[in-house]
């Protein structure tokens, strides 16, 4: 079992930037990876960015250019850095993380993307990130 807790959320103004940050405890001597994911009122969960536990790492289209992620498996810790936020960014974040590795997969275009959270098994409680215009 792993337990994920996120950190980090806020509101903040367009243009504006947020670092979230997931921590991980349990089980976390597995080779897991892990990613962001977020649901909007009314929207499906969809995913953000992932990290391998070898450190790939993998977008969606949205986040590429503004967010990044990153991981300190010392500290069993994810961030996420989002800059240049957008109204559209506003949902609740969360982190989620699975003994799968990879957490990424090539699409048919070659890029590399999260898988889908239908993959992932431990999820945190969420955090919110409103951005207004």
């Amino acid at each position: 079992q792993v337990q994920l807790v996120e950190y980090g959320g806020g509101s903040v103004q367009s243009g504006g930037s947020l670092r979230l940050s997931c921590v991980a405890s349990g089980n976390t001597n597995s080779r897991y990876c892990w990613g962001w994911f977020r649901q909007a009122p009314g929207q499906e969960r969809e995913g953000v960015a992932a990290i391998d536990a070898d450190g790939s790492t993998a977008y969606a289209d949205s986040a590429k250019g503004r967010f990044t992620i990153s991981q300190d498996r010392a500290k069993n810790t994810m961030y996420l850095q989002m800059n240049s936020l957008q109204p559209s960014d506003t949902a609740m974040y969360y982190c989620a993380a699975d003994t799968e590795d990879p957490c990424g997969v090539y699409n048919d275009d070659y890029t590399y993307r999260p898988r889908p959270p239908s993959d992932f098994t431990y999820w945190g409680q969420g955090t919110q990130v409103t951005v207004s215009s």
